[in-house]
This record gives structure tokens, C-alpha cells and sequence, in this order.
């Protein structure tokens, strides 16, 4: 399980993105690189990491349900996933 320091920190990149995401797109439109290297390195977007929602693992994240592939196998596994079902053939 990831450690609670590590979620807090994505919470705070997050909310650095969304303050940051109107500025930024002004100084690139403009082409002001210069301007851009002022702002906070955490206000990039590509500093953002995908975590489970459940234990905030980083490896094995599945977009589509949030949450990683242990987690989605035990909700699969016990039916709290609408829809999902075990594969037999």
C-alpha cells in the first residue's frame, strides 16, 4: 500500500495543475518559454501520476475502473463490479 505522504502529494500536484492550466496554455500560445520555466514544476501536467483510488498503488492502474489490478480482481471476484464477470471458456 502506498504511503499516505505520496497520496497527499498527488492530491497537491492536482490542485497545482487546475490553478496553473489557464496560464500555462497563455504563455504557450504566446510562445513565452521563458515565462513558463517561472512557473511551480508541479503545475506541468505531465508531473501527475495515476494512483488507485482504493490503496494508491501506481503500477496496475486500469483507467476505465480507477482503481489497480488487485482491486479490480477482488471486486470482480465478489460481483461489486456491474458488468464484469469471470472469463471461462
Amino acid at each position: 500500500m502506498a504511503r499516505k505522504a505520496q497520496l497527499e502529494r498527488e492530491i497537491k500536484r492536482q490542485k497545482a495543475v487546475t490553478k496553473y492550466a489557464d496560464l500555462r496554455n497563455e504563455l504557450k500560445a504566446k510562445g513565452d518559454y521563458e515565462g513558463l520555466q517561472h512557473l511551480p514544476r508541479d503545475a506541468s501536467a505531465t508531473r501527475l501520476h495515476s494512483r488507485c483510488m482504493v490503496t494508491g498503488r501506481g503500477r496496475g492502474y486500469m483507467r476505465r475502473f480507477g482503481v489497480s489490478r488487485i482491486v479490480f480482481r477482488e471486486k470482480a471476484l465478489t460481483g461489486q463490479i456491474p458488468g464484469v464477470k469471470k472469463l471461462s471458456w
